[in-house]
């Protein structure tokens, strides 16, 4: 399982907290000097790469304001180093913008290259909100992206919202969900939601420091989650993990192997890796910043610019419990008993936070999801 991280954007938007850069400013690495990078760093962490999950993402930042051909560069650097020719899932995250601006060609070059499953960040369909997020796009370029995508031959589409802001009432998110399940051609195969939160050197950071945004309420919150969580299944998306809804079948394979605690390599600045081998669990993370990571890529220096930790027993265990207490599945009540006591279990159960299955799995229920992180505190 391989995640690439591309660590570059044209704006940056009010909410976000990811690591990345502006393209073509000063002092940033060119594409093609990245992608240089990126190949050194595959040949040097080749013996890290398994085939399973058989899964690629590239994430970032923005990769879909890479050239198609520095994308494709760095596909066939994958392919070359790895061995791996083709993968059962091959996520690349990308903005409407970019769609409308490379058009068909541009899309129908990526599947060609492998791409079989598109994220598109398009988080509202009302300008004025997509104005305050400073995206770069507006509701009908969304509406053509998607459409575009559609008659390329995308047929595995996911679409980012985002709910819980102050200005973002009742019937706007209605109509926003409204609007999701109304694009051209067919539904988003997978819908991925989530509550808008203040991330530690945002700009919405700043934002709400100098009392220019206040957080919405959390009845406002809990009523925009139930409402997305009844609107969804009437049209027949499985609520699989807190944030993503997916008609049956189409869950990403990806993204689930990490909910299910599975290894994966990391690429790129920024990025974390999980790696299990002799029953230890290491994490290892490359340092945030685009040029350091390039010079000491290509210069073959990889302890310059890598961290790494060893989990203890403890540390495998929460993260066990918080992971899959996240997903529709749960997981094994005899795990949960054993990681967090007899006690705690049974007092959640009674209290309606947890909730057994026919399997013998045990969930937090769907109406408990909004309140899962403190469900998942009280059991740990």
């Amino acid at each position: 399982m391989i995640y690439i991280h591309i660590p570059f954007c044209r704006t940056f938007c009010t909410y976000c907290g990811f690591y990345s850069e502006l393209l073509h400013r000063t002092g940033v690495p060119s594409p093609e000097d990245f992608a240089a990078a990126l190949a050194a760093e595959i040949r040097l962490r080749r013996d890290e790469i398994t085939d399973t999950p058989n899964t690629l993402y590239i994430g970032g930042g923005t990769p879909s304001v890479l050239p198609l051909s520095v994308l494709c560069a760095i596909v066939d650097n994958v392919r070359a180093e790895t061995g791996i020719h083709s993968f059962r899932e091959f996520t690349l995250e990308m903005n409407p913008e970019d769609v409308v601006s490379g058009g068909h060609a541009y899309v129908e070059g990526l599947m060609s290259a492998g791409v079989n499953r598109v994220s598109m960040g398009i988080q509202s369909f009302d300008d004025g909100i997509l104005k305050w997020m400073n995206r770069r796009h507006d509701a009908e370029t969304a509406v053509k992206a998607y459409r575009i995508l559609r008659e390329a031959g995308a047929d595995n589409v996911s679409i980012d919202l985002i709910f819980g802001l102050t200005q973002l009432d009742t019937q706007l998110w209605q109509k926003t969900l409204d609007t999701a399940l109304t694009l051209p051609y067919a539904v988003p195969e997978h819908i991925s939601a989530y509550q808008l939160s203040i991330e530690e050197g945002s700009a919405l950071e700043k934002m709400t420091e100098r009392g220019r945004y206040a957080e919405a309420s959390e009845d406002q919150c809990f009523g925009q989650y139930m409402a997305l969580c009844r609107t969804l299944a009437s049209a027949g998306y499985r609520h699989y993990e807190v944030s993503n809804f997916a008609l049956p079948g189409r869950e990403a394979m990806h993204n689930s192997a990490y909910w299910n605690g599975g290894p994966y390599i990391g690429l790129g600045p920024g990025a974390h890796s999980y790696l299990i081998r002799a029953g230890v669990h290491t994490r290892s993370w490359n340092k945030s910043s685009a040029e350091v990571y390039v010079n000491s890529m290509l210069s073959g220096d990889t302890d310059s610019v890598r961290e790494c930790e060893t989990l203890t027993p403890e540390q495998v265990r929460i993260e066990k419990v918080m992971l899959s207490l996240r997903t529709g599945t749960g997981l094994p009540e005899s795990v949960l008993r054993s990681a967090c006591g007899d006690r705690n279990v049974d007092r959640q159960v009674t209290a309606g936070d947890l909730e057994l299955l026919e399997n013998g799995n045990v969930r937090i229920p769907e109406d408990r999801f909004f309140i899962s992180d403190s469900i998942i505190a009280a059991l740990l």
